[in-house]
């Protein structure tokens, strides 16, 4: 099953992030816990975790890109239904 992974909102302000970095690339196994990529807002470095263990499928944005609260950066291909 994919699951969405969307920009999280890091802070009560928070509109839109900077994806800093990512540290899986499409393919690469996920666990729980793992760090997914980097986030930038007000020029605080923040990482984003995965909430569950999978694959790592399509990714939607680059480095550098900025992009708003809520929208989809990626799918994780999961066991879970």
């Amino acid at each position: 099953m994919e699951k969405k992974i969307r920009m999280p909102k890091l802070s009560p302000e928070m509109q839109k992030g900077v994806l800093v970095a990512w540290t899986k690339a499409p393919g690469d196994a996920v666990k729980k816990g793992d760090v997914l990529f980097e986030v930038e807002t007000e020029k605080v470095v923040s990482e984003v975790e995965a909430n569950e263990d999978g694959v790592l499928g399509a990714v939607y944005f680059e480095e550098g890109d900025e992009v708003a609260v809520d929208e989809t950066v990626a799918l994780l291909e999961t066991d879970n239904g």
